[in-house]
This record gives structure tokens, sequence and C-alpha cells, in this order.
């Protein structure tokens, strides 16, 4: 079976792709998302998301565990009012940015990066030897509009007070807690939750690889 690679230790992502019933492995970058962004000066929002998935995408793949297999990174940043919001990180920073997002809506970018790590013909001395790695590096963005609902001081410090908004993109999540103040997605609902699985299907095109390879034998969910 080929071996997919997520370059993120997000359970949001891993749990994304398991209910998708797509077989995966987890290798988590050590990249240094402040420095990448001081680096290359990126401010854009949709450009960023998609330089930071880069960014943790090329640095599992040059990894030995990653030999042979397909990696693929994400990052998301949310973007309202024209700014980019990443991590809050602190108590002060998420409820300043949640009372203004109250009643109102911003847009979620989520960056993919793909690399195949597999063998290529350019690395094998015998041209009968089969292979099929095709060094494809490949990217995209999926976005999606993000609508929130009237948010009390109350709702806004007991939803902080949980902890789950400290360490997400924007300070809210959609398949958490913080579903219940989001009113409607515009766009892919999964972008939201961190990683698309049609845009991942499409990026395993350009390495020649269906989605249906990687999905496990026995299934994920079941309709009842």
């Amino acid at each position: 079976m080929t071996r997919l690679i997520l370059a993120s230790q997000s359970p949001a992502r891993t749990k994304l792709l398991t209910e998708a019933g797509i077989h995966h492995e987890v290798l988590v970058s050590d990249v240094d998302e402040d420095a990448v962004q001081a680096r290359y000066g990126v401010t854009d929002p949709h450009d960023t998301a998609l330089l930071l998935a880069r960014a943790k995408a090329e640095a599992v793949a040059s990894l030995p565990d990653a030999e042979g297999a397909l990696v693929i990174g994400c990052d998301s940043v949310f973007e309202f009012d024209g700014e980019s919001h990443g991590k809050p990180y602190t108590v002060e920073v998420a409820k300043e940015r949640m009372a203004r997002m109250s009643g109102s809506k911003g847009v979620l970018h989520t960056g993919h990066w793909l690399v195949d790590c597999r063998e290529t013909a350019a690395d094998v001395d015998d041209d009968d030897e089969p292979t099929e790695g095709t060094g494809a590096t490949v990217g995209a963005v999926s976005s999606a509009e993000v609508h929130f609902a009237e948010m009390s001081e109350q709702d806004i410090d007991a939803y902080i007070a949980t902890g789950e908004p400290l360490h997400c993109a924007g300070s809210f999540t959609i398949d958490g807690l913080g579903g219940a103040f989001i009113r409607k997605v515009d766009g892919d609902p999964h972008a939201v939750v961190g990683l698309s699985i049609s845009t991942l299907r499409d990026l395993l095109g350009h390495a020649n690889v269906g989605i249906t390879e990687l999905w496990t034998q026995d299934g994920s969910n079941t309709c009842q």
C-alpha cells in the first residue's frame, strides 16, 4: 500500500483522515512558523497558509522515515478584517478576537503541500526497475467563509476557559466546542477543520495516486 505521512501533530487532522477511511502515519515537523514567516515576509493570509504548509511538508520529507512515502503538510490561517490570525495562545488575545468575531464573518485559509518521496526512474540505475515516484511537489489552498453567531461575554469566557481556542487558528474550531458558535460555512467545511479531503485528492492526482488506494481495508464510517 502507498504510504501517506501527515506532517502535523493536529489531532483534528488525523481524526478527519481516519474518519474518511484514509490510511496514514503521523510524523511531526520541527518548523518554526514565526521564523519561516520572518524569512519570507509573507503577509497575505492565503499565501502564508501555503508557505507554512510547504515548510512543514518539506521538513518531514527530508527525514529518513519519509523515504518511499507521500508527505502532506497543512497549515491554517484565519483572515479577519484584512488581518492574519494564527493561534492566539493567550486568554487576552483570544478574548479580544472573539469579541470582534461575534456576529461577523471571516475566511479560513488552509494550505496543503504534497511531496512525493518515492523513488523515481532517475534514482535507479536499472531502467527495468519498476518505480512509482513522480517527484511531484505541489500545493493548493482551500478557503471557506465562516459566519459566527452572536456570542455573549459569558459565552466567550466559558469557551476560552476550556482551553480549546488557544491553540487553534482564529481562536475557534468547527469540530469541537466552538462549533456551537458557527452559524454557517460557505465553502469546504473540511478546510475549516484543517485539511480538505477533496484538495488532498486533487494533489494526489499529481503523484498518480488515487485516493481510493489509501482507503483502509475495513472501511470507516457506515450510515445508520
